[in-house]
């Protein structure tokens, strides 16, 4: 699988907001494991064009992030602003 253990924790500890390995629950932590999914996704989906799976999975991936997104800017703008820097995201 592409994504391990150790590389999932250390997103967890990067962009979570306890700075811990079990910090999952956290919309800054989970924004960050659905832009490294989205961004794998797009390198296997320039290779392979016509794998129309990965792309229904992708787009899927993409409206969750953005849902998560969008719960941020309401809850709390400072956050939001945060994590958009830091992933270098653009809405």
């Amino acid at each position: 699988m592409y994504l391990q253990k150790e590389k999932k924790q250390e997103l967890f500890e990067n962009h979570g907001r306890l700075k811990s390995k079990v910090d999952t629950g956290s919309p800054e932590s989970q924004i960050a494991l659905f832009t490294y999914r989205i961004n794998h996704l797009t390198q296997h989906l320039k290779k392979n064009k016509k794998d129309y799976s990965t792309q229904q999975g992708l787009l899927k991936l993409v409206g969750k992030r953005r849902k998560l997104l969008n719960f941020l800017y309401k809850k709390d703008i400072e956050r939001y602003r945060a994590i958009i820097a830091e992933l270098k995201l653009r809405k």
